[in-house]
């Protein structure tokens, strides 16, 4: 089944915002557009990352790939470039109208109250 979200010329768009090209240092991306449409996939659906589609790769792989990418700000760049694209208006949501899965949000630390135990000395 092909779950691409992204047209051919919306990837072209994007694709030299992305790191890992092969005038890039380091190691070049085989996957980009995979991994892109991985998380495409993630948003579009809501799904947490373990629900990921196998067929996209590893889900903890994907995520942390994110991540890395999200404190380098490349998805500010990609989203910046798309946000014109009627065609993927639905990608551009943020934080104060989607609501954290009770198992996504940060738990809270509870300080543990021992009780106040008098030892009495004879």
């Amino acid at each position: 089944m092909d779950r691409r979200v992204l047209r051919d010329d919306q990837w072209e768009r994007i694709t030299p915002l992305l790191p890992g090209k092969a005038a890039d240092c380091g190691v070049t991306a085989k996957d980009n557009r995979l991994f892109l449409e991985a998380v495409l996939w993630i948003i579009r659906t809501g799904s947490p990352w373990r629900d990921m589609p196998p067929e996209f790769g590893h889900w903890h792989r994907v995520y942390v790939r994110y991540n890395r990418w999200s404190h380098k700000g490349i998805w500010k760049r990609v989203f910046e470039t798309i946000a014109g694209d009627p065609d993927l208006e639905y990608l551009m949501v943020d934080g104060s109208i989607v609501r954290v899965h009770q198992h996504g949000a940060a738990q809270k630390k509870h300080k543990q109250n021992r009780p106040k135990v008098d030892l009495v000395v004879d």
